[in-house]
């Protein structure tokens, strides 16, 4: 390998981490940043705020679209900059990581490493993927700690000191290597690149869908409990309202827990988890401390119309479905990669363990590419679950000033501009929200509901 091809690519790894740490600066947040880009809901539900229905009207009307502005202060703004830079700079991040591994010839090292060790191909790609695994980790480190860690605590989110966080870091290291390589997940991929070379991308495709359905199964019952700690809804009055909003939206008795997100962060969520014996709907203890009883009566409206409109597997069909095109355009690219580097990194075929950093940074850029779709579809099925939110519980009022109290909590952007709303925004912003939940109330028009369609 050349000297200056690795010295060229350490500095644009040294450049991009520069760009990152300069995004994250110690002391004041800034109050002149020019651009507010970013805003996502953190998370898979929607918060609320306030107890009053939709058909009663404040004694003096406000304006909420304008509330929702104003929350969005030159400090929330600058955090939200950093945010969705931060998130730019990432697929370029891991890209350079993996040519490093690539050029530097350490992958061609560790896949001599599992070599040694191993006498079968599982042991080879589960010794050669721990040792990426940890390789990897280590370079996303800074990238890691400046989004997970520094920027949050700049911005007074964050209530985790650096050793749990720490901790929480390497939890998910060993339980990527446990789930992706001590289950044969990496084995049978590089099995089917070495059996299937001309379509082993389709068997990879095909193979996900077990494995995409595995990980939901399985988060809320094994992945989740080792950040978190799990309990059933301590207000039992509150269970009780939101087992018999369940039963009015037709949906059997489902677990309620709270989880102690306050461990982490002062943001709020709630979201839905899981499907059949796993499924359970989660509210973070921030949300129960600075919600109100109907306005987590509309979080739990929400949750439920993910349940019914069958999100989840809808999501799971999106996935494999892009997995297909993911997997097919890293074979046409790494197929090529191969052919025009190979021999510099130290290896002729992709069957070959010491590829893995090809393949990983390549399916990740292709993912940062295909966002603007991915994104669209979440919107959407976010939006239908506002839907039927709103008609399971008519609480408008509520839901329209829960996303002001949402975005002043998470200091979300609540007007993005398109680009950044196509390739960064999961929901639909705050204020096609607000106006969605004030305007929409077919009950009071004599027009049927779109989503929930049981008795008012």
């Amino acid at each position: 390998m050349k000297t200056h091809a690795v010295r060229a690519l350490a500095l644009a790894f040294t450049v991009c981490l520069a760009l990152a740490a300069v995004v994250v600066q110690p002391g004041r947040a800034s109050t002149s940043d020019p651009i507010a880009m970013y805003g996502e809901n953190a998370g898979g539900a929607l918060p609320a705020d306030a107890a009053v229905a939709s058909t009663t009207k404040p004694a003096t009307p406000r304006d909420y679209v304008a509330e929702v502005r104003a929350n969005f202060t030159p400090e929330n703004r600058s955090y939200s900059m950093k945010r969705v830079s931060l998130a730019l700079i990432e697929p370029l991040y891991g890209a350079i990581a993996a040519l490093l591994l690539l050029f530097t010839g350490i992958s061609a090292r560790m896949r001599d490493v599992a070599h040694r060790v191993g006498g079968n191909r599982y042991v080879r790609v589960l010794v050669y993927f721990a040792q990426y695994s940890i390789a990897a980790w280590v370079l996303s480190f800074p990238l890691a700690w400046l989004q997970g860690f520094a920027l949050e605590h700049q911005y007074h989110l964050s209530n985790q000191n650096f050793g749990a966080w720490f901790v929480d870091e390497l939890k998910g290291l060993g339980l990527g290597v446990v789930f992706l390589g001590v289950v044969p997940i990496a084995a049978f991929s590089y099995w089917a690149i070495a059996k299937r070379p001309r379509d082993w991308w389709l068997y990879l495709a095909i193979g996900s869908f077990p494995v995409i359905v595995m990980s939901v199964l399985i988060q809320p019952l094994l992945i989740d409990p080792a950040f978190n700690k799990f309990t059933p809804l301590h207000d039992k009055q509150l269970e009780r309202k939101i087992l018999d909003l369940a039963e009015k939206a037709g949906i059997p008795g489902r677990r309620v827990f709270e989880v102690n997100k306050s461990a982490q962060t002062k943001k709020l969520n709630a979201y839905v988890s899981g499907f059949g014996a796993s499924q359970r709907i989660v509210l973070w203890d921030t949300t129960l401390k600075d919600m109100k009883e109907d306005e987590i009566l509309f979080v739990m409206g929400h949750e439920m119309g993910h349940y019914v409109l069958h999100h989840i597997w809808k999501g799971i069909l999106l996935s494999v479905a892009l997995s297909a095109l993911f997997f097919y355009v890293s074979y046409l690219f790494t197929g090529w990669a191969v052919r025009r580097f190979g021999p510099r990194w130290g290896f002729h075929e992709l069957s070959d363990v010491a590829s893995m950093p090809l393949i990983v940074g390549t399916i990740g850029l292709i993912s940062f590419v295909a966002q603007p779709v991915t994104n669209s579809f979440t919107r959407a099925i976010e939006h239908e679950a506002d839907q039927f939110g709103l008609e399971v519980t008519q609480l408008n009022d509520a839901g329209a000033r829960a996303f002001i109290k949402l975005g002043a909590g998470n200091k979300s952007n609540p007007e993005p501009n398109p680009l950044i709303k196509a390739f960064v925004y999961t929901h639909p912003p705050l204020v096609e929200r607000i106006r969605y939940a004030l305007e929409y109330h077919p009950w009071t028009e004599g027009k049927p509901n779109a989503k929930f369609h049981g008795t008012p």
